[in-house]
C-alpha cells in the first residue's frame, strides 16, 4: 500500500529516508498532508528526505503553522484554552462533540450541570476586522459602544484571505455569525464581524 492511498486520519507504517516510522494522515494546519512519527535518534535522516533532494520542500516555523490553524479554527492549547490563564470546558470551546456524558469520567457532573442549564454563556468563535488592525491574544470584543462582550485568544492577518482575522470567546448573544462588534487595537474600537470558523476551506 502506499502512504498516499490512505483516507483522512488513517496511519500506516512505512520507510522514510531509511527509518521505519509511522505516518498518518493528519495534521494541525487543515492541509491535506501527513505527519511522520520517528526515532528521536533518526529524526534527522527522516527530515533530509523532505528538505533534501529530490523533493526541495521548503521548511516552515511555529508562524506558519499558527497562521494556517487560526485560519481553520482550531484550538491551540496553552493559548485558546488553558487550566489557569483560559479554562474552558469543551462545550465553550466548541468541541462539544467530543463529550460522552454516558461514562464515568472526571469532571462530568460539573459538564452535565453546564449542559442542562443551558449551555455555556461563552462560545468560541471567529471574527474578521473590517477596519485596519491586526487582531491579537488578550484583545477585547465589545458592541461598538465600549461594553465588553468577549475577549480574543489569538489573531494574525491571514495571507491567504488578505484580511485580519481573530479567534475568541464571545457572549452567546454575539456570537451569531454575521452579528457586527468591534476589537479594541491599542485602545481604538476597530469594527469586526462574527464569523464561524474555519474562515476558508482546503
Amino acid at each position: 500500500d502506499r502512504v498516499v492511498d490512505r483516507s483522512r486520519f488513517e496511519a500506516t507504517t512505512a520507510t522514510v529516508g531509511g527509518v521505519p516510522s509511522w505516518v498518518a494522515r493528519t495534521g494541525y494546519t487543515g492541509e491535506d498532508g501527513f505527519e511522520v512519527m520517528c526515532p528521536a535518534s533518526q529524526a534527522d535522516a527522516v527530515w533530509s528526505a523532505f528538505v533534501g533532494e529530490p523533493t526541495a520542500a521548503q521548511p516552515c516555523g511555529l508562524g506558519a503553522r499558527d497562521t494556517l490553524r487560526t485560519e481553520m479554527g482550531f484550538l491551540l492549547s496553552g493559548q485558546d484554552f488553558d487550566p489557569e490563564s483560559e479554562p474552558r470546558t469543551p462545550y465553550e470551546a466548541g468541541i462539544g462533540f467530543v463529550v460522552k456524558l454516558d461514562t464515568e469520567f472526571v469532571g462530568r457532573d460539573a459538564l452535565e450541570t453546564q449542559r442542562e442549564s443551558g449551555g455555556p454563556t461563552e462560545t468560541f468563535t471567529g471574527i474578521k476586522l473590517l477596519d485596519r488592525g491586526v487582531p491579537r491574544n488578550g484583545y477585547a470584543v465589545t458592541d461598538g459602544d465600549l461594553t465588553r462582550v468577549g475577549h480574543l485568544t489569538s489573531g494574525t492577518m491571514s495571507p491567504t484571505l488578505g484580511e485580519p482575522i481573530g479567534l475568541g470567546y464571545l457572549h452567546e448573544s454575539y456570537a451569531e455569525p454575521g452579528t457586527e462588534v468591534s476589537v479594541v487595537v491599542r485602545g481604538d474600537e476597530k469594527r469586526a464581524e462574527v464569523v464561524e470558523p474555519p474562515f476558508l476551506d482546503r
